[in-house]
């Protein structure tokens, strides 16, 4: 899929990409305020952490560093993978939009991922991808519905206009997402109060499939605009969501 294995900033052209598929969304579980602010503080204090310690910043004996920071937010790398186990697991603290002032790049990746978004208080994660979404949902089970629209792609060329569909996962809930290879996928935050906890089911795999140099997530990343999109592009919401 990469042209240069090892770039941490490779960008495609929007006008040619297909999707290989479609991301499913399921909500999984709304949380009381206190509960759910517990949970995000806890779990990126994990990341806060490792960005504070040297161990975590260094490339240790497999070449790889544990701490690193991606356009949505700090992540660490939680569980890597070894020789007869291709995954891993990263927790990601987000910034909020609001403070960064920018939105994070559409982009998709080289293998796929399986993660679990979550959120506090006055907190809600805009996600979007340039194909609908499939919804999991079972009468019964699932707690609630997500909200759902669709708008136009603002970082495609001015002559063409590329729908962009959008969720929105609500404050204090837990939505898991499940994003096949291939599939473009874009995560901003609105609100300081948001985390996800991500599985790379063949990590490794990935790896030598593209003929990586070794393991560097950033290299696993495809991105479809050249520049971070301004913060109002994911920020400013329809009225009635």
């Amino acid at each position: 899929m990469k042209r240069d294995a090892d770039a941490v900033d490779e960008v495609h052209d929007v006008t040619e990409f297909r999707d290989a598929g479609e991301c499913r969304l399921t909500p999984v579980v709304e949380l009381d305020a206190d509960a759910a602010l517990a949970v995000v503080i806890a779990l990126r204090g994990v990341v806060r952490d490792a960005h504070g310690a040297d161990a975590a910043r260094a490339r240790d004996g497999d070449g790889v560093v544990r701490a690193q920071s991606f356009e949505e937010g700090d992540v660490y790398l939680l569980d890597k993978p070894f020789d007869g186990f291709s995954a891993d697991r990263y927790l990601m603290d987000f910034g909020d939009v609001g403070d960064v002032d920018f939105c994070a790049r559409m982009h998709l990746h080289t293998g796929p991922r399986f993660v679990r978004i979550m959120t506090g208080p006055d907190t809600r994660i805009r996600v979007c991808s340039l194909s609908p979404f499939d919804i999991g949902y079972v009468d019964g089970v699932t707690p609630f519905r997500l909200q759902l629209f669709t708008d136009i792609f603002p970082d495609g060329p001015d002559e063409i206009e590329l729908p962009r569909y959008n969720a929105i996962v609500p404050e204090n809930s837990w939505v898991d997402m499940q994003i096949p290879r291939g599939v473009s996928h874009q995560f901003n935050a609105l609100g300081p109060y948001a985390v996800i906890d991500s599985i790379h089911p063949e990590e490794s795999i990935e790896v030598f499939r593209e003929k990586m140099a070794g393991l560097q997530m950033a290299a696993q990343t495809i991105y479809l605009a050249e520049e971070l999109p301004a913060a109002d592009t994911c920020a400013k919401l329809p009225a009635q969501v």
